[in-house]
């Protein structure tokens, strides 16, 4: 396709913008970042009329002076004009309902000089509200093509369209635009002296550079010092200009959104007022949020039981069928237990991140997220947080993956980072099974209280030991990341409205296809590669295991499913897994470990689950025994295990507690490892995420053996 132009889309957080971008490109859009960070950039194409049009759709933002990064991202782009993604048009997207609000980052935009469409969206709710818009008023006022725009009814996106198809980019606008912004005399002196300098468009593109220099990445240190250099020979004060600048745009467009724009209904409290009362009450506001949090975790952990187990059942016949279809060989095992069963731990997540993501966007379209935010803002700031990165801990009840995924919407880097980092502390679902099979040795079953189980009260205990050391390991994080940004909590609150499904649906569809085809080839790659350690080592070794698995099996009258059972114990043994289990013994001693239970850890890292199925294999259960009560059959043959050197059990109470800490805490999930480095687009981040985790699970699983013991 032979672009033509490029056509940015911006506008405020809230403001309909990426739902006109939907109605635009629809499936023909995709997601990358920004280069050098790791911000969204949703980009797609259409064809209008004989023109090929490339869209942009940038991060919500409020001002061109950056307090997060999707500002400065914005900031970046459009304040260099040499930038190959520069747009050749913007279409300014604004809530009419809150235009007043929306007009800031226009007028800044428009003293740029660059040609703007302002599109008005939420016209539908306007009407409903009685509201009358002059748009003949208002693109006089800000000279410039004025669209009245509905995202829910399609209205306005027709005309839209035509105007992009004959829009003449030759235009001559730098002179037909009048300079919103009147310069003080002392911002002339300066600006006029970084235009000659830098040979700059604007005046105002100039001031943006002397406010901004330090967080411009294509200035190099010379160039930023000689604008620094210019400011403090005319003594000004970047703060206090802003500041001015801000409260001049206000009072310049305030009146014409007052002449404008008439409201022939009478005033009255509207829904959003009534809601907010209740859902913003300091009691039964974050009451309200935890009983929805709680159905989103019950829908993740409940709804994808039934997907889950058919996508677990499809892969094992797939896996069924190669093994019986193609000869018996390296390759029909590395298709089966390599490749196959990789595919199985990439799909697998895909039911419960789609659920996730359907009921947290439904959540957002209704309006609802953003006070969920200002609810929680100021307790999570004290953690290095935000008030969205609540979410994220919630859902990592039930898995870390789509967990992490939705840290995406917390703008400011730092707590979008912290964020990532401390949500696999949440206890997951994946952990359910280990502490199924390991509780029963600490704590022994019996009633509490009249009516709570031991055993679930230490399931319980569990979880809340998660929490605490998330939160405290943010503390942490917060007091060693260094950010020079300040985090300010700039949000507008929008009126609730019913979500549109359309958006709903190309948001799931993104993010399970983001995972599918991004996380999941890192996710092959290691399954291949924990394939090849756990079925090949030294041949010799390997051949004499199977031998003695063999005349062992004759010698007891083993059936053949038993016979094959303890083969693959004995060839688990052999292999190179199994050699770098006995490697690390001496390692993992202190905790209580054997060689065995290191081989379970190392096969545990493809998912923290696979655990069980280790056990099972090591210790030779048999498919007999792989029913409802797979679990337990696992803790009644790990409770007969002996240490053949001192004959005193395996399991004991210590040795399980410290295996629990030790789960509780580890990074035990390749991956979740892998959406980590895809969403922090570096392998730094998960790489000092799985060392701090496994220092922490290493010396709270040795405190607890020793303590013990």
């Amino acid at each position: 396709m032979n672009i033509e132009f490029i056509v940015g889309l911006v506008g405020n957080p809230n403001s309909g913008k990426s739902s006109l971008f939907n109605q635009l490109t629809g499936l023909r859009q995709k997601v990358g970042n920004f280069p050098g960070v790791t911000v969204d950039k949703k980009t797609g194409s259409i064809t209008v009329g004989n023109k090929d049009i490339s869209i942009v759709d940038y991060p919500g933002t409020y001002s061109l002076h950056p307090t997060t990064q999707d500002e400065r991202v914005v900031l970046n782009v459009l304040s260099d004009r040499n930038n190959k993604a520069y747009p050749s048009v913007i279409v300014y997207v604004a809530d009419v309902l809150n235009l007043e609000k929306h007009l800031l980052l226009f007028t800044q935009l428009q003293d740029l000089k660059i040609p703007t469409i302002l599109a008005l969206t939420m016209n539908d709710l306007a009407k409903r509200e009685g509201l009358i818009v002059n748009q003949e008023r208002l693109s006089k006022s800000f000279n410039c093509e004025v669209i009245l725009i509905s995202n829910r009814t399609g209205q306005g996106i027709d005309e839209l369209k035509s105007k992009l198809a004959n829009f003449d980019v030759r235009k001559d606008y730098k002179k037909s635009i009048k300079p919103f912004y009147k310069l003080t005399e002392v911002e002339k002196k300066i600006t006029h002296s970084i235009q000659s300098e830098f040979k700059l468009d604007t005046p105002y593109q100039a001031l943006l550079w002397m406010h901004n220099q330090e967080k411009l990445p294509f200035l190099n240190d010379e160039q930023k010092q000689k604008i620094v250099e210019i400011g403090e020979a005319n003594h000004y004060e970047p703060i206090h200009g802003r500041i001015q600048e801000t409260l001049w745009r206000f009072d310049q467009f305030t009146p014409v959104v007052t002449k404008s724009i008439q409201k022939t209904k009478t005033e009255e409290t509207s829904l959003t007022d009534k809601l907010d009362k209740v859902i913003m009450h300091p009691i039964i506001g974050p009451a309200i949020f935890f009983l929805l949090m709680l159905l989103v975790f019950q829908a993740i952990f409940t709804w994808s039981s039934i997907p889950m187990d058919l996508i677990e059942q499809g892969i094992g016949a797939l896996n069924t069928w190669t093994k019986q279809t193609l000869p018996a060989g390296w390759l029909n095992d590395l298709l089966t237990d390599g490749i196959i069963a990789g595919l199985g731990g990439v799909f697998i997540f895909i039911p419960q991140i789609a659920i996730l993501f359907f009921l947290i966007s439904i959540l957002e379209e209704i309006g609802y997220m953003a006070r969920a935010v200002v609810m929680f803002d100021k307790i999570m700031q004290k953690f290095g947080l935000n008030g969205r990165s609540i979410v994220a801990l919630i859902s990592g009840g039930a898995c870390a993956i789509p967990a992490v995924m939705s840290a995406r919407t917390i703008s400011n880097w730092k707590e979008q980072l912290i964020t990532i980092m401390v949500t696999p502390l949440i206890s997951c679902s994946a952990r359910i099974p280990v502490y199924i099979v390991l509780i029963g040795f600490v704590i022994p079953s019996f009633t509490v209280l009249g009516i709570f189980n031991s055993q679930a009260l230490a399931f319980m205990g569990l979880y809340l030991l998660g929490i605490i050391s998330a939160l405290g390991s943010a503390l942490v994080f917060k007091l060693i990341l260094k950010n020079r940004d300040r985090s300010f909590l700039t949000i507008q609150l929008p009126d609730y409205r019913t979500p549109e499904f359309k958006n709903i649906g190309l948001t799931v569809w993104e993010k399970v296809k983001t995972f599918t085809l991004e996380v999941g080839k890192i996710i092959i790659i290691i399954s291949i590669a924990l394939w090849f350690l756990g079925t090949y080592g030294p041949s010799n070794k390997m051949a004499l295991a199977e031998k003695e698995a063999i005349e062992v099996a004759i010698e007891k009258g083993f059936s053949a499913i038993e016979r094959d059972d303890l083969i693959a114990s004995k060839a688990l043994e052999a292999s190179y897994i199994g050699h770098f289990g006995k490697f690390i013994e001496p390692s993992i001693r202190p905790l209580g470990y054997d060689w065995k239970i290191g081989i379970a850890l190392i096969t545990s890292f493809a998912a923290r689950e696979v655990f069980v199925g280790t056990m099972a294999t090591i210790y030779s259960i048999g498919s007999a025994e792989r029913g409802d009560d797979f679990e337990y059959a696992i803790r009644d043959r790990m409770a007969k295990e002996v240490n053949p050197i001192t004959g005193e059990p395996v399991y004991t109470m210590a040795t399980a507690l410290s295996l629990l800490l030790f789960y509780v805490f580890a990074m035990q999930c390749m991956s979740t490892l892998a959406v980590v480095k895809r969403e922090t687009n570096s392998w730094k981040w998960p790489i000092i995420q799985f060392t701090f985790m496994t220092v922490l699970a290493y010396v709270s699983a040795f405190i607890a053996f020793q303590w013990f013991s």
